[in-house]
């Protein structure tokens, strides 16, 4: 579970599937943040306390893999199933116009919801993650059919916890060391039956259909969506400017310096864009025709570094690349 102080008072709610921790600092509007594999709402820690002095910031602990409550057996951890537990929890808290954040694994389950369960959804900020038919990616893409030979969630959970291979393990997704207290959070829970319990109902349910179902229903998204892609990505390259050609509403952002976990990375950077990006839009979703102004890395906007950002990118080679 999130360990850091940084993300505010610890709370629970009760949704279908079981309990769901969180962590809540600041007020205003809501903005609630979807992490990814294996890791929790600790991701975020360094972000949240920016973002909150304007916003309400609600980091849950989303069941896959390093949370500390097992949900209910039988709980549809499917990923439309958990996109469908990121809607129950607005619904639950009726929060509206919220801008969820998400990275890595939680961007695929943030699509999902975009397509499925738009309707409380203010605007979106995706940050380097899975879609089209990088679900997960390479090398990743192995984990649904590991997972499904017996004994093999209780063996990667064991590997997990050799501290001298974690530089191994997040070193494709962190430019720089994860500190050891946070990798303690995120890989720490696995010890837990119940938790691996979880992660594997997830992780062998995990298809390419889901991602390349949302991108097909993507250009019916018209709310603004805030790209913010790390420029070195190694997992998920070019995947930023195809989403952008598909949302009617989006800009992209390139994140200098920073590999997949750009909360991780860069998390002043992502604090700022975010906060710029609520902003300039606040008040309903722009008229694609014409976007907000520039945000932080955008020609022209604060902070210009060049032609960072792509807006109206042509999409190459289908949603099926």
């Amino acid at each position: 579970m999130a360990t850091s102080d940084e993300l505010g008072v610890e709370k629970t709610v009760e949704l279908s599937a079981g309990t769901i921790r969180y962590r809540e600092r600041g007020s205003g509007p809501a903005v609630v943040f979807v992490h990814g594999l294996l890791v929790n709402g600790d991701l975020w820690r360094n972000v949240v306390p920016a973002v909150s002095r304007e916003y309400r910031c609600l980091a849950p602990d989303w069941p896959l893999g390093s949370h500390s409550v097992p949900v209910r057996a039988g709980a549809d951890l499917s990923p439309p199933g958990v996109a469908s537990l990121i809607g129950e929890f607005l619904e639950a808290l009726d929060l509206s116009d919220v801008t969820l954040v998400a990275n890595d694994t939680g961007g695929a389950l943030t699509q999902i919801l975009m397509t499925t369960g738009p309707e409380r959804i203010g605007r979106v900020v995706l940050t380097s993650c899975d879609a089209f038919k990088r679900f997960f990616p390479p090398p990743f893409s192995v984990l649904p059919r590991l997972l499904r030979v017996p004994g093999q969630t209780w063996l990667m959970s064991r590997v997990m916890q050799v501290k001298r291979l974690r530089p191994l393990l997040f070193g494709s997704v962190a430019r720089r060391p994860v500190p050891p207290e946070i990798a303690d959070s995120y890989l720490r829970p696995c010890r837990d039956a119940g938790i691996r319990r979880d992660l594997r109902a997830f992780v062998v349910a995990v298809h390419r259909r889901h991602t390349l179902a949302a991108a097909s229903a993507l250009p019916g998204f018209t709310k603004p969506v805030l790209l913010a892609w790390a420029r070195e990505e190694r997992l998920f390259p070019g995947i930023g400017a195809r989403l952008a050609a598909v949302l009617p509403n989006a800009r992209l952002v390139e994140v200098a310096d920073s590999y997949t976990f750009v909360p991780e990375d860069q998390p002043a950077v992502l604090a700022g864009l975010i906060t710029e990006f609520i902003a300039s839009s606040q008040g309903g979703p722009a008229d694609p025709a014409h976007p907000a102004g520039p945000l932080p890395g955008d020609p022209g906007g604060p902070d210009d570094g060049g032609p960072r950002a792509v807006r109206g990118a042509r999409l190459r080679g289908g949603l099926g690349g």
